[in-house]
Parts: C-alpha cells; sequence; structure tokens
C-alpha cells in the first residue's frame, strides 16, 4: 500500500478524470517504402487504462515507441497535457498555458522531443523485452528510475554532503514504498540477472513506477507468462493505476486481460486503426472480429478440421483391421 506521502508527491498531470491526457493526431509513420503508421489518432483520458491491441506487425510497438520519444512520426502531432506549473517539465516542449481550476494548463507537444526530455515531463515506459541490468540488485535498478529527480551534483554526492544524504534517503524511501506495492521485499538485495522471467517483469514496471509517472506506457507485460503470473501482474498493473492514480496505455496481446482491466480499447491492423471504444463496443465490432479476433477463430476451424481427418483416418484403420480379421 502506498502512503499518502508517496501519492502527494507523484508528478501526475493533476487533470481532472475524464479530461485528455494524450492526444495522437493523425501520426504517420514510414520507414523507407513502409508505412508502419498510418494516420493513427488517439486520445487517452486522465484515469483511464488504455489498451491497444492488434495482431503482430500491426503497428502497436512503433505507436508506443513515437510516444516516447525513440520514433518520429513524419507526420502529425502528439501532445500531452499536464497542470503542472513547475519542474523540470516546464523548460521542454512548445506550450500553451490557461488558466483553470486544477492549475496552470500546459500543453507540450512531444512529437520531436527525445527521451529523456518526454520522460521528464512524466512519461514512463516498459519493453517487451526485458531491459534490466542483470547484474545489479533489484534495488539498484529501481533506483536508477530516480534518477531525473537527482539534483544534487556529482562532487556534492561523491563527497556525500548533507544535501546529497537528504536526498539520497528520501529517493530511498520512494523506492521502498514501490518494493512494497510490488511485493518485491524478498529479493530486494538480489541480482536481477538471477530471477524468475515473471519477477524480472515486475522489477521493470517498478522501475518505470519510480520515475513518478502521469502517464505508464506498458509493451505487452504479460508476454511469456503462464496464467497465474498473468493473473498476478494484471492485479498489479490495477494496483498502480488505482494507488499511485497513473494513466496507463497497455499493449497485450491476452484478449482476457485487456477486456477485464481496460476503459478503452484501441485497434490497429496493417498500421491503421480500425476501431476505438470500450471493451464491450470494440468485442462487437466486426472488423476487429475479422482482423483480430477473428484469427482464433480460424485457428479453431483449422485444429477443427485436423481432428475430423485424424478421426476418419482412426475409423478407415480400424475397419481395414477388421476385414483383415
Amino acid at each position: 500500500m502506498l502512503t499518502r506521502a508517496y501519492q502527494h508527491s507523484l508528478r501526475g498531470s493533476h487533470l481532472p478524470a475524464g479530461q485528455p491526457l494524450l492526444e495522437i493526431d493523425n501520426i504517420s509513420l514510414r520507414f523507407g517504402g513502409v508505412k508502419a503508421l498510418r494516420d493513427i489518432s488517439i486520445t487517452v483520458t486522465e484515469g483511464d487504462i488504455h489498451a491497444v491491441i492488434g495482431p503482430n506487425g500491426a503497428g502497436k510497438s512503433s505507436l508506443l515507441n513515437c510516444i516516447s520519444g525513440l520514433y518520429h512520426p513524419q507526420e502529425g502531432q502528439i501532445r500531452l497535457h499536464t497542470t503542472t506549473g513547475s519542474g523540470p517539465e516546464a523548460a521542454v516542449g512548445e506550450e500553451e498555458s490557461a488558466d483553470r481550476a486544477t492549475g496552470e494548463l500546459q500543453t507540450h507537444t512531444l512529437t520531436r522531443l527525445p527521451p529523456y526530455k518526454i520522460a521528464r515531463l512524466g512519461v514512463a515506459r516498459s519493453f517487451q523485452n526485458i531491459e534490466l541490468f542483470s547484474a545489479m540488485t533489484v534495488l539498484e535498478n529501481l533506483m536508477l528510475g530516480r534518477h531525473i529527480h537527482m539534483k544534487k551534483s556529482v562532487l556534492a554526492s561523491m563527497l556525500w554532503l548533507g544535501p546529497a544524504r537528504r536526498q539520497e534517503i528520501e529517493h530511498r524511501q520512494l523506492v521502498e514504498e514501490v518494493i512494497d506495492l510490488l511485493q518485491l521485499q524478498a529479493v530486494r538485495n538480489k541480482h536481477v540477472g538471477a530471477l524468475a522471467y515473471g519477477v524480472q517483469k515486475r522489477v521493470e514496471l517498478g522501475r518505470a513506477l519510480c520515475l513518478q509517472p502521469a502517464l505508464l506506457l506498458l509493451d505487452e507485460p504479460m508476454a511469456g507468462m503462464n496464467a497465474e503470473e498473468k493473473e498476478d501482474m494484471a492485479r498489479y498493473i490495477l494496483d498502480v493505476h488505482e494507488l499511485a492514480h497513473v494513466s496507463v496505455v497497455l499493449i497485450e496481446h491476452d484478449m482476457n486481460v485487456v477486456m477485464d482491466i481496460s476503459d478503452r480499447v484501441s485497434v490497429l491492423d496493417f498500421g491503421a486503426k480500425i476501431a476505438d471504444g470500450t471493451p464491450d463496443e470494440v468485442k462487437a465490432d466486426p472488423a476487429v472480429i475479422e482482423a483480430y479476433l477473428g484469427a482464433e477463430d480460424e485457428d479453431a476451424e483449422v485444429r477443427e478440421a485436423v481432428a475430423k481427418i485424424e478421426h476418419d483416418q482412426q475409423v478407415e484403420q480400424g475397419q481395414s483391421e477388421e476385414n483383415r480379421g
């Protein structure tokens, strides 16, 4: 359970629930003659878990890479809205502000920003493939998530002066809260490389959370997990969302998980958005059934056909043996 002090220290957007937090406006991404994304528009609202689904190669990870600054789309804009009036995020990005009851509205254009500036604005992410330092401990990996908040000079840190000590203690206190939230106490001092895959995924989620984000981008956080591990990870994502008040963009192939924990779902296919709505609306959309969910039906039909052929062969073999007898 996160303490009130941690929740109050979050550098979230502080927008009212339901207000646009992230706006993706008609972005297109090309690699040579290949269009990875085609005219994509998606709005992520404050307080939502927004899932992005689609077949392999649909452009889901490319979309997250555009949001986090690893890729820069050739067309369109990506904007992040916050109401924070100070801090490092006020110095980066193109902004426009207006007084609101919740504070000063700031709109940051992310489209051309590098990843480190987008992280300063409060956008954190995980990756499909685990990007942790395997020779470092869980605690050390989580402390790396605090790097953008460290303000003391290298010299002050080396000399271990009073302000540097106080800052280190504050960072450690917050990291310990994340360790408690994700139930990592038993492995906090173990090297990440020695941990089970599912635990490593949890550590990566924790490191992103240590950045204290307004928006958390999760790229297939349950890939390669068994049913029990998926259930645990879904619970941790819900805890992070509800207790830390973090909005989430989630890429996940497990449709049961997506439909259970998401507030809204966007569906991509061949780089284009083909549907957007609540989980129930998306499940009923014919285009989604054909492009994504329908693939499972086709697999089932193939399995049924193979089973029928095998059954017929067994019947023929039995009849042949009877005739010989």
